[in-house]
């Protein structure tokens, strides 16, 4: 390709948040020439399928909804660094709307149940992920929900209404506000989409080394091997009161969401689906359903781009921890940042660099108590 279309790509990325490296790849090895192939394979079963060619590309495109978080931040946003990293927030919504409703009613809004930070370090062969607890006390920025109504700030906030006042665009503010950083993307993912994912995917493997039994959360475990199907690992990242040893916290659920997303990812590595094109274009239909994404990752095409991007990123290559924080004096319910170990994590993530174990230590977020009862 000549270098004006080079140039031409490289400034297309940028606009749309995916940073360019910077740098000349070298070519590649013979283990990513194979994830290259097979990326290609998985993307000609899904986008060809041997039916109505263009069909199935339509039919998944139909499926993904975008939400336009440029247009509804505008320029109020941290500075776009260009030193080929990628910062993507990936959320899971409480809506109880439609089948959620079986886990409870709202008031006809959602909260960010889940909020995770996924950095992917230059070269996107490792990435770090810092989960943010939902009850951390935090000052919401001003924000505009997708109607054009005016949401004031607050000083003194839950981090998970953020989502409720202001939508997606208004989650993503309060976490640049956070941390300084900009997000290139977005990610939301509901109850009943993650239930019909992990049931798509066959379940994902699991050993519990003890009982696990939350009647909130529906889950009954008890020690060994498992394969989860949907309600059931629905059931294990929201558990919070049924595991032995557990301080009964959302912090406690966190470290259980963290161990879940390493298992889930292990199996939508080995999972054998490129000589399975009906299985295979099942994933992709629910996978597509049940996700709503910024305006620059809601088609085919920019999520394959992205999954190639990643496809390097093993479960081993990623470094999990949870926003340093203490109990809220005002409100055991609740918990407050450490302000100079929180700046240590998004002062790393900014700067492309490892978190530091000093940033973690003495912080009540990696000490939710059930760490150790998954694998």
């Amino acid at each position: 390709m000549a270098d004006s279309s080079n140039a031409t790509e490289t400034a297309r990325s940028r606009s749309r948040g995916i940073r360019a490296t910077g740098r000349r790849r070298k070519g590649p090895t013979r283990r990513r020439r194979a994830l290259k192939i097979a990326l290609c394979a998985l993307a000609a079963c899904v986008l060809l399928g041997g039916a109505g060619i263009g069909y199935l590309y339509i039919k998944l495109n139909g499926n993904l909804k975008g939400v336009d978080i440029n247009a509804a931040l505008g320029d109020d946003r941290p500075r776009n660094a260009d030193n080929g990293s990628m910062d993507i927030l990936v959320m899971g919504s409480d809506s109880r709307a439609g089948k959620n409703g079986d886990y409870g009613r709202d008031e006809g809004t959602a909260r960010s149940d889940t909020a995770m930070v996924v950095h992917v370090y230059e070269g996107h062969k490792k990435a770090s992920v810092v989960s943010i607890p939902r009850d951390t006390m935090i000052q919401r920025p001003d924000c505009t929900t997708k109607d054009g109504k005016k949401i004031p700030g607050q000083r003194r906030a839950m981090f998970n209404t953020a989502f409720e006042a202001g939508g997606p665009a208004c989650a993503v503010k309060t976490v640049e506000s956070m941390s300084g950083i900009r997000m290139d993307h977005f990610v939301e993912v509901d109850f009943t989409g993650f239930k019909k994912l992990i049931d798509a995917l066959g379940g994902v493997d699991i050993t519990t080394t003890k009982a696990i039994n939350d009647k909130d959360s529906h889950l009954n475990l008890p020690p060994g091997k498992h394969t989860l199907n949907g309600e059931q690992a629905l059931g294990l990242v929201r558990t919070r009161h049924g595991v032995p040893g557990g301080d009964g916290s959302d912090l406690g659920r966190i470290q259980l969401q963290q161990t879940f997303v390493k298992a889930l990812m292990d199996q939508v590595k080995n999972i054998g689906v490129l000589g399975n094109p009906a299985r295979l274009y099942r994933i992709a239909d629910t996978a597509t359903s049940a996700i709503t994404t910024d305006t620059d990752l809601d088609s085919v095409n920019e999520l394959m781009g992205l999954s190639k991007s990643l496809g390097g990123i093993g479960s081993q290559n990623i470094h999990m921890v949870t926003l340093p924080v203490t109990y809220d004096p005002a409100d055991p319910n609740r918990v407050l940042p450490l302000a100079a170990q929180s700046r240590q994590v998004w002062d790393a993530l900014r700067q492309d660099q490892d978190i530091p174990k000093s940033a973690t230590k003495n912080s009540a977020g990696d000490k939710g108590g059930t760490s150790g009862y998954v694998k």
